[in-house]
């Protein structure tokens, strides 16, 4: 058996019967290394070799943790949400209905923002919804329809809008991969070639929230709120929480974007509400212990889908994958279509990336696509929806641990079947099949 397809499958087998992701991960890529072929030594070198990949990502998000906490700390979040929550208490279920989509907008405006407008990716998760789950609580809200929103706007929004993240998997990434692999495409039409596979992810949003999650489901409430905010700032003392709070997020962003680094956002945040002694400089260590307890799971699981993802590389059955399906589909463009997206969805699955699987499959696909016959366009959707899918589903992508990260903050939101379940559901099978349209009609 290909030890690419043993492995995607073996770790999303043992995550769905709730093994812990990175022991999932971990006896995959041992399983996949020995079915290829690779003795215990070789195959465990390749996943320690991986590991150091992920090491930046994991302290970044111990660092941006950090910010959180610090926020936390101030009451800021807890201060919007608490005049939320009056909000609830004030209205009828009338009322509470057009709250509940006001905040979901606000929601799905914030993570769209997070990967084109403000890129700070999945940063903003772990800031602004744990405050906020007092208000979905008490609103009974669907979690799973929460994580969806948040999905969908972390990734349909860099797969089509060339701006911040999106500007780098369109332009750096995947019309870069596509013409070094030998096709003619202007960099300007990659976004459009996008268009029909991302109305996909969109109907799988719509789905997701007006018929699968649409019913009232109970939460504990008050839970969250009374662990986390004992005594909350008044009168001015909340509006100078506020006023700080606000200019250290900004300035945040700020140093993000200028330094490119999520470290240096988070580490310049942390300290502008110490230099205001809205956190006492006593508490420093313990924010950031918290922080990084908070994250720690994040990062350990993304530096572990960094060593699963080499091990899969050192297989070398990627290629033999790639080529199987090649002498199986041979000229039929339909099906060559769908081998492309559902071999796109097993590695993106495995890797949990976007960024990371287009190099991998694209000098791979781009001259199977020539040969069957695709034209530009329909080899760039196809080998940037196969790139995109698995993402939103994968229990190892930072588009599935962000939402979670934020969601189960009081311990009433599995990853598995509250986020990466759902998400696969309504949008992994949505763009399998708009993916495939976009090959057949461009």
């Amino acid at each position: 058996m290909n030890a690419v397809i043993l492995g995607v499958l073996l770790m999303l087998g043992l995550t769905l019967v709730r093994i812990n992701v990175i022991v999932a991960m971990t006896i995959s890529a041992m399983a996949a290394g020995l079915v290829a072929g690779l003795d215990i030594k070789t195959t465990l070198n390749a996943f320690n070799d991986g590991l150091s990949g992920g090491a930046e990502i994991a302290l970044s998000y111990a660092m941006l943790g950090g910010f959180a906490v610090a926020i936390s700390k101030s009451g800021l979040t807890q201060i919007l949400a608490q005049r939320l929550l009056n909000l609830v208490n004030a209205n009828s279920n009338e009322g509470s209905t057009y709250l509940s989509m006001f905040i979901m907008v606000v929601i799905l405006a914030c993570s769209v923002a997070s990967q084109n407008l403000i890129p700070v990716h999945i940063a903003f998760i772990p800031i602004l919804i744990p405050p906020l789950l007092v208000v979905l609580n008490k609103l009974k809200l669907d979690r799973r329809a929460i994580a969806c929103i948040l999905t969908f706007g972390l990734a349909t929004s860099y797969m089509v809008l060339p701006y911040g993240f999106g500007g780098i998997y369109l332009y750096s990434i995947l019309h870069k991969n596509l013409i070094d692999n030998g096709l003619t495409l202007a960099k300007f039409d990659v976004p459009y070639a996008m268009v029909i596979p991302a109305l996909g992810m969109l109907l799988g949003l719509i789905i997701a929230l007006f018929i699968s999650y649409r019913k009232k489901r109970e939460y504990q409430v008050g839970q969250l709120q009374s662990e986390q905010v004992p005594v909350l700032p008044e009168g001015k003392e909340a509006k100078k929480v506020m006023l700080v709070g606000a200019v250290a997020v900004a300035v945040s962003l700020i140093a993000q974007n200028i330094s490119g680094s999520m470290i240096l956002g988070g580490l310049v945040g942390v300290m502008i509400f110490s230099l205001f002694g809205i956190v006492k400089w006593e508490q420093n260590s313990d924010v950031f212990s918290k922080g990084v307890a908070m994250m720690a799971m994040i990062g350990f699981i993304m530096i572990s889908a960094q060593g699963f993802a080499s091990v899969m590389k050192a297989t070398g059955d990627v290629a033999s994958l790639v080529s199987s399906c090649a002498n199986f589909v041979g000229d039929n463009k339909p099906l060559a279509a769908a081998m492309i997206l559902l071999v796109g969805l097993l590695i993106t699955m495995g890797i949990g990336s976007s960024f990371s699987t287009v190099p991998i499959i694209a000098t791979l696909f781009v001259p199977l696509s020539l040969e069957v016959g695709f034209s530009a366009m329909a080899t760039a959707a196809l080998v940037g929806t196969a790139g995109a899918l698995g993402d939103a589903g994968s229990p190892a992508s930072d588009s599935t641990l962000g939402p979670t990260s934020g969601l189960n903050a009081d311990g009433q939101h599995d990853h598995i079947w509250d986020s990466v379940v759902p998400t696969f559901i309504h949008f992994n099978i949505p763009l399998l099949c708009f993916g495939w349209i976009a090959a057949m009609v461009l």
